[in-house]
């Protein structure tokens, strides 16, 4: 089967294999469409707080399509304004990347933000996850 490519997790990094096991066939294209749409829902998250893929993907209109906000998130341009380090996984962790130090620079933009982690170097969803109705508020 033809193996895919994609970003390995934030602006400007070069192009790495899609997980073992998963092609072209596994996945829904990110249209550029839906990645205005995942770009406007991660442009809301306020400073201090995280999302996850799964709930961006909600609120963009893509339930059940985390993965692809993973790789929006990674079609990024170097420089680019949206603040993709706000997006974190659903155990509350940064996502292991596949060149090392590249978790520890999203980890360093949480901590400048005063998200803090815990010994396991999770989040507290309860603590720091914008909450959807936010989205609402302004």
């Amino acid at each position: 089967m033809q193996q895919a490519s994609t970003g390995d997790g934030y602006p400007g990094h070069p192009v790495t294999p899609l997980s073992a096991g998963h092609t072209v066939r596994d996945i829904v294209p990110v249209t550029g469409v839906s990645r205005t749409r995942i770009y406007e829902v991660v442009q809301r998250i306020p400073r201090g707080k995280v999302a996850t893929y799964g709930q961006i993907a909600i609120l963009a209109g893509l339930r059940g399509h985390a993965r692809q906000v993973g790789y929006a998130l990674a079609a990024l341009a170097a420089g680019s304004r949206v603040p993709w380090h706000r997006v974190i996984n659903a155990k509350g962790c940064v996502s292991v990347r596949s060149a090392p130090g590249d978790d520890n620079r999203q980890r360093g933009l949480l901590e400048k933000e005063r998200i803090q982690f815990d010994e396991r170097g999770r989040v507290s969803l309860s603590r720091y996850q914008w909450r959807s109705q936010d989205l609402f508020d302004d």
